[in-house]
């Protein structure tokens, strides 16, 4: 369909104002982001530029967190525009009423949030991706990696004097203990020296307590153990977080990811979590344009903009807290994980469902 005039005008002034709040809050998130970037590199050797390239990275990351209050503000701050040259009401004398107004920017607003799940958040994700690679190669830790794929857990670590590398393969993973794991232990030039095998483990802390366990040099039984401590750079929690930031995998990768953990009878609540996030993303950018739209033609009294943006701030912090603690629920599986994400937007949806009914009522 070929947009009329006025909706291809009000498009274009809505994407204007939902850039220009990017462009601020871009700038913002780099002023302030960069502190800390400087403080982390501060005791370690590296060039000045790197707390910069790093800052860099991570906005659009931080940019994607915070699209519904962008979208908001850049809903009001188009509306203020259309109420400052008056433009609101020539749209009105000519039949144009407040809801066609608020559908349009609506679609608008549904059609950016697909485009911004297909394609912004995999440009997003990599860079965060990238951006936590070059962290990790400064951290205290880069000796050791551990990953989730379709062969269950892998870990690889280096003992404290850095002479020894365990390669470390668990086929289950229920939270605080592993399951059919093999301990691989090699000396620095990648040569075999034993094979630790092992039905349990109780990984609580950073001493493991194996069970079952035999211990084969060569290829033959060295040893028979009924129980065997490991001491490990990884326990339970951190385990746990190995993927606690999702932002840095795209959507194929997130999907994999809960594949993977659900193979191994690792819960993917998390991920799922996650997913059901994105997924609901269009949805929920849609529905806080509509919110934006309803404060504005109902909020015609107040001309200061400052007080209009500290409404929309406080807005955007309560749906903020809606989302946040039925996600917890979600987390706690006390709600199933779809209900907890989706559960707000539909509250969300009936509010702005009884405001659209009354809209054009000025």
């Amino acid at each position: 369909m070929i947009f009329k005039q006025y909706e291809n005008y009000l498009a274009k002034l809505f994407l204007k104002n939902i850039l220009l709040i990017i462009i601020v809050f871009t700038f913002l998130s780099f002023f302030l982001n960069i502190f800390e970037e400087i403080k982390y590199f501060e005791n370690k050797e590296n060039e000045i530029y790197y707390p910069i390239i790093l800052t860099i990275l991570n906005i659009p990351s931080i940019i994607f967190e915070i699209l519904p209050f962008i979208f908001l503000l850049g809903v009001m701050f188009f509306f203020i525009s259309l109420y400052e040259k008056d433009e609101i009401e020539l749209l009105r004398s000519n039949g144009i009423d407040n809801l066609k107004v608020t559908i349009l920017i609506s679609l608008v607003s549904l059609v950016m949030g697909i485009i911004i799940i297909v394609l912004y958040y995999s440009f997003s994700s990599n860079l965060k991706s990238l951006y936590l690679n070059i962290k990790y190669k400064y951290s205290n830790t880069n000796d050791h990696l551990a990953v989730v794929n379709e062969d269950g857990l892998w870990i690889k670590e280096q003992s404290d004097d850095n002479m020894k590398i365990f390669i470390i393969n668990a086929k289950n993973y229920k939270i605080d203990r592993l399951e059919n794991l093999e301990i691989t232990q090699l000396d620095k030039g990648y040569n075999l020296i034993n094979t630790i095998v092992a039905k349990r483990a109780n990984i609580n802390n950073k001493i493991w307590l194996l069970s079952d366990v035999k211990i084969f040099a060569k290829d033959k039984l060295a040893s028979d153990f009924e129980n065997y401590k490991y001491s490990s750079s990884f326990d339970a929690k951190i385990i746990s977080n190995l993927y606690s930031n999702l932002n840095s995998l795209n959507l194929i990768q997130l999907i994999k990811l809960k594949e993977n953990y659900e193979s191994i009878g690792y819960s993917a609540t998390e991920v799922r979590l996650h997913l059901n996030k994105l997924y609901s993303l269009p949805i929920y950018l849609t529905l806080t344009t509509v919110i934006g739209a309803l404060l504005m033609f109902k909020l015609t009294f107040i001309s200061s903009k400052f007080f209009l943006v500290v409404i929309g701030v406080l807005v955007s912090v309560i749906f903020y807290y809606i989302n946040y603690f039925s996600i917890l629920f979600g987390k706690n599986e006390t709600l199933p994980v779809e209900v907890s994400v989706w559960l707000p937007q539909v509250l969300i949806l009936l509010i702005c469902t009884m405001g659209l009914t009354k809209i054009n009522e000025n």
